[in-house]
């Protein structure tokens, strides 16, 4: 039985578009940039300031212990001198349902909102930051549930009695909307404006900033705080800030029909055949656990975790096997990427860049490397990133295109160099933030390494410096959740100190640390 469904990229373009109202003639007749917010803290123009970054932090409770909400605790020293937390996305688990926001987002981070001491009182929908938070989807934000749970889920049985299993499984009765809840929680949704005036009356409010590209939002912290669309742009302490939606330019490209693409079928059809066999054993085990124990509360935690993990590779797989001809991807959002990169290297007030979305194009946790989705996510940002490297020719004087990239996906905290990959993401700084509270992986046993086959050869164009995720084994295993503060320096060219803050789930207690300081 599938768990999750993902929906087509067509459909997740369609639907953010008509919650956001794109182009509305209201919008274009104000000359308004959709894709563009002013961050008015009063702050914005300092050039030292600090940011902190979480991701696939959605979980509620696992057997025992909240992950996620020791996370936000370890955050809390540091919310009095950060401008704003990015989230790297997958914000809620498993299939982005309303209903869970209460328990997997509103929860966790009470002391980030207005009215946080009563969190039960507030609506998923009209959630207001104290430190702004800006986010961007992740995959299980989009998704949806399968038919036949979606008709099973309206028995209103939780769905480990309808599996006869003990998982907990936060999945409500319905999915996400297609990326509804996420737009509601965070987007400011302008489809919900439909009486005469009203959406006039409320571009006029809050898009009032003028910029080079239009006027744009305003996000204000502790009064309205929306973000314009599902990717955008802002710019604080001279850094050019890029939020994008990797969902709807992560599908994998054909398997051609040849002797090798059939042979590479047979064995993606075998191993996804292993995998549901997997997937219904750990199922079955599940009954006959108990969740009052301890000891079987912990192996039921494992269960789960192996479970999501088996079903997004199964989902992957699935994706190389039925898609015959290549799915329209989001080509708008990737010419916007490139353009406004060129901008930004023209514009002699912008001294860095960050780019941050949900797959990551380089990792090395053991679930994702291999994925066709991360080669995809790859070749379209190398894509992007040469055509702005000829654009700008020499104007960039050796440095990389971006300063720093922001991934979730992964489930680990991850740090990596690209060396020379024969492209324009050269020697560029990586950091997977996607640790913060859901189902640790571990890296993969080949290393820090990775290689890409070049005709006859494989040439290595990245190397892991820093990898934290599950270790260990039985009562040594270590759980390790993370998120980061980023301390931004530097005049001209920006320096980043990255501090990892852990807290590690060992021997059913928790160890609260900081790792020593990343520099780049």
């Amino acid at each position: 039985m599938k768990l999750v469904h993902d929906p087509a990229i067509a459909k997740k373009i369609r639907k953010m578009q008509q919650r956001v109202r794109w182009q509305d003639a209201s919008i274009l007749e104000r000359n308004i940039d959709q894709t563009r917010l002013v961050l008015e803290d009063g702050q914005a123009d300092s050039k030292e300031f600090s940011f902190l970054v979480v991701g696939d932090s959605g979980s509620g409770k696992h057997k025992g212990h909240n992950p996620q909400r020791q996370v936000a605790e370890l955050m809390l020293p540091h919310y009095q001198d950060c401008r704003f937390l990015l989230h790297t996305g997958d914000v809620v688990y498993l299939v982005g349902s309303s209903e869970y926001y209460h328990q997997n987002f509103i929860q966790p981070y009470r002391e980030l909102l207005v009215g946080g001491e009563h969190p039960k009182d507030i609506a998923y929908d009209r959630i207001v930051f104290k430190l702004p938070v800006l986010p961007v989807p992740g995959n299980h934000d989009y998704y949806e549930l399968p038919l036949v749970l979606s008709l099973l889920s309206l028995t209103t049985l939780p769905i480990r009695y309808v599996l006869r299993s003990q998982l907990d499984i936060d999945v409500g009765l319905h999915g996400s909307g297609v990326g509804d809840a996420y737009a509601k929680a965070f987007i400011d949704y302008l489809h919900r404006l439909k009486l005469p005036g009203e959406l006039p009356r409320h571009l006029d409010q809050h898009y009032t900033a003028t910029t080079d590209t239009g006027r744009t939002l305003v996000y204000k912290p502790g009064y309205f705080t929306r973000i314009p669309n599902r990717y955008y742009t802002f710019r604080y302490g001279g850094i050019d800030f890029f939020a994008l939606d990797s969902n709807t330019f992560n599908a994998p490209q054909p398997l051609p029909h040849t002797q090798k693409g059939d042979r590479d079928r047979q064995i993606l059809a075998s191993r996804q055949q292993d995998l549901e066999r997997e997937k219904m054993q750990i199922i079955e085990s599940s009954a006959k656990l108990n969740p009052e124990n301890p000891n079987e509360a912990e192996q039921l935690d494992d269960f789960h975790h192996k479970l999501s993990q088996i079903e997004e590779i199964i989902l992957d797989i699935s994706k190389q096997l039925t898609t015959e001809q290549p799915q329209k991807i989001d080509t708008v959002q990737l010419d916007w990427l490139k353009q406004r990169l060129i901008a930004s290297w023209h514009n002699p007030e912008v001294r860095g860049r960050v780019i941050y979305f949900h797959h990551p194009p380089y990792v090395t946790e053991a679930t994702k490397w291999e994925q066709a989705q991360t080669l995809a996510i790859r070749s379209h940002l190398r894509e992007v990133f040469q055509a702005v490297a000829a654009a700008i020719g020499k104007l960039n004087q050796g440095r990389p295109l971006v300063d720093l990239v922001l991934n979730g996906h992964a489930h680990c905290l991850e740090y990596l160099q690209t060396l020379d990959t024969g492209h324009a993401d050269s020697n560029i700084n990586w950091l997977v933030c996607g640790g913060s509270g859901y189902s640790l992986r571990r890296q993969r046993t080949e290393g820090a390494d990775l290689t890409e086959t070049w005709g006859n050869t494989e040439r290595l164009i990245a190397r892991s410096h820093f990898f934290l995720g599950r270790n260990g084994q039985g009562f040594e295993k270590r759980r390790p959740y993370s998120c980061v503060r980023i301390d931004v320096t530097g005049e001209d060219k920006p320096q980043f100190k990255i501090r990892p803050l852990v807290a590690e789930w060992y021997q059913r207690q928790w160890h609260n640390y900081e790792l020593p300081a990343i520099m780049i």
